[in-house]
């Protein structure tokens, strides 16, 4: 056993610690005390939390309140965090204690550890201390809404816009595609007058340009971090100029314009700006949801659906009916709303429910929010690479149900009038003619007339298309 641990202390007494472990006893004790999910702070979370460490170290060092040499064995070793190379050794469970207290130690008694190692000393010796150099100036009330941010900040930045932007790009490449494809348009799923396939995926870009916007209106809220105000926001035990220092160094090493909170009691004991932006990310995916809907009713089939595209054959699509393709992205995409309408509930709960002077949901909304950005990111990318991308339209079928379509009936209207124009319908459809058919039968309109009033892709286009005669 003795080669296999080694003995580290805390406030409360000694600890047994894997020997090959940077953490200490604090993280001990949490991953004893939460065996709860198996769930643990991805790279997104880790990276961002080593930011502010490193930012802290660096605002210390230049403010003279740790040693410069200290200070500089902290820098070496939280890059490595920020680097991924020790992404083991956060080892806590998300559902843990509410201020995301473990976490903050994890890290400290990690940067600690690998930092005294770096200057040569021994590990579990607190030559550099986790709190006393590490976590200086700091407490985890305003370090961990601070990674909060950072983290979803960067994700929502590096990730979910990208990704959109792919899936938006892909949209109109479609919109321009089949811009010249007259359909039957459909309006309480039955057939309504004529639409170009084109105008209906101009829709469907637009909404994911509007909702890039909504996402990017919702950062500058991120932008604000807490760091600063210590247990409750008052910044006891920190130098006055650290906030700022610290965030500057944040800025720098993320490239984003992160500055400190308004206010350092609203930023710990809500965290309204979490739940605005992830309402966004929730929005976003049910854009995609619908999105994915439609093009999957379109793409029905292939002999008795709407079949007006042609949809990719990604994969075989069942283990017992040969030849059948089944839209698998686009369900990939259904499913990731599902997700994040849960995960929405979760955030949006966990932000609601801080108490007086600290939220203590701060690790669920911070691991929530991470999991909606990243399948977000994740499924517009293959959304639009692996499905839109690879859309085909049937022209020729779609031209001949908009030609069978009784909505067409609805162009007779200011020709003939509103109860001829009915006629003509339910007598098209009990006869099995088309509505062309029934207007020249009955000697409504002639030929010429008839080109000139039901013409689809006229019909596609504001305007009257004939008189009352």
């Amino acid at each position: 056993m003795a080669d296999e641990h080694r003995t580290e202390s805390d406030s409360l007494g000694e600890m047994e610690v894997p020997a090959d472990a940077y953490w200490g006893a604090q993280t001990q004790r949490a991953v004893e005390n939460f065996p709860i999910s198996d769930a643990r702070f991805g790279r997104r979370f880790v990276r961002a939390l080593g930011i502010v460490k490193k930012a802290a170290a660096q605002a210390n060092r230049d403010l003279e309140t740790i040693p410069d040499e200290k200070a500089g064995y902290i820098i070496d070793a939280v890059d490595e965090v920020i680097a991924g190379e020790h992404d083991d050794q956060f080892p806590v469970d998300v559902f843990q204690t509410g201020s995301g207290t473990s976490t903050n130690m994890n890290a400290n008694e990690v940067i600690a550890n690998r930092a005294t190692e770096l200057s040569g000393g021994e590990i579990g010796s607190r030559e550099i201390h986790p709190n006393d150099h590490v976590n200086f100036g700091q407490s985890s009330n305003d370090v961990i809404p601070t990674a909060m941010h950072v983290a979803a900040l960067e994700a929502v930045e590096r990730d979910v816009i990208p990704g959109l932007e792919t899936l938006r790009e892909e949209l109109e490449a479609k919109e321009n595609e089949f811009d010249d494809v007259v359909k039957t348009g459909r309006t309480h799923l039955q057939d309504a007058t004529p639409i170009r396939l084109g105008q209906e995926f101009s829709g469907y870009r637009t909404q994911v340009e509007k909702g890039i916007a909504r996402v990017e209106d919702s950062t500058d809220r991120l932008a604000e971090l807490a760091l600063g105000g210590t247990a409750v926001g008052t910044g006891l035990n920190t130098h006055p100029e650290f906030p700022e220092l610290a965030i500057e160094y944040i800025g720098e090493e993320t490239l984003l314009p992160f500055r400190e909170a308004d206010n350092h009691f609203e930023a710990q004991a809500a965290h309204d700006a979490m739940s605005e932006a992830h309402g966004a990310l929730r929005t976003v995916a049910g854009s995609l949801h619908k999105i994915a809907n439609d093009l999957r009713l379109l793409a029905s089939g292939p002999r008795n659906g709407l079949g007006e595209i042609d949809q990719p054959e990604n994969q075989p699509g069942s283990s017992i009916m040969p030849g059948k393709i089944n839209p698998v992205v686009a369900e990939s995409v259904n499913q990731v709303y599902a997700q994040v309408v849960g995960n929405d509930a979760a955030v949006s709960t966990g932000a609601a429910n801080g108490q007086i002077d600290l939220n203590l949901y701060k690790p669920v909304v911070a691991h929530n929010f991470l999991e909606s950005a990243e399948l977000l990111a994740n499924v517009s990318g293959t959304f639009a690479t692996k499905f839109v991308a690879k859309l085909e339209a049937d022209r020729e079928h779609c031209e001949q149900r908009v030609q069978q379509s009784m909505a067409l009936a609805t162009a007779l209207n200011p020709a003939i009038g509103y109860d001829k124009a009915s006629k003509v319908a339910k007598q098209a459809l009990e006869e099995g003619k088309t509505i062309r058919e029934v207007v020249l039968e009955e000697g409504y309109l002639d030929e010429d007339e008839v080109d000139e009033v039901l013409d689809p892709a006229k019909m596609t286009e504001p305007g009257i298309l004939g008189g009352e005669e």
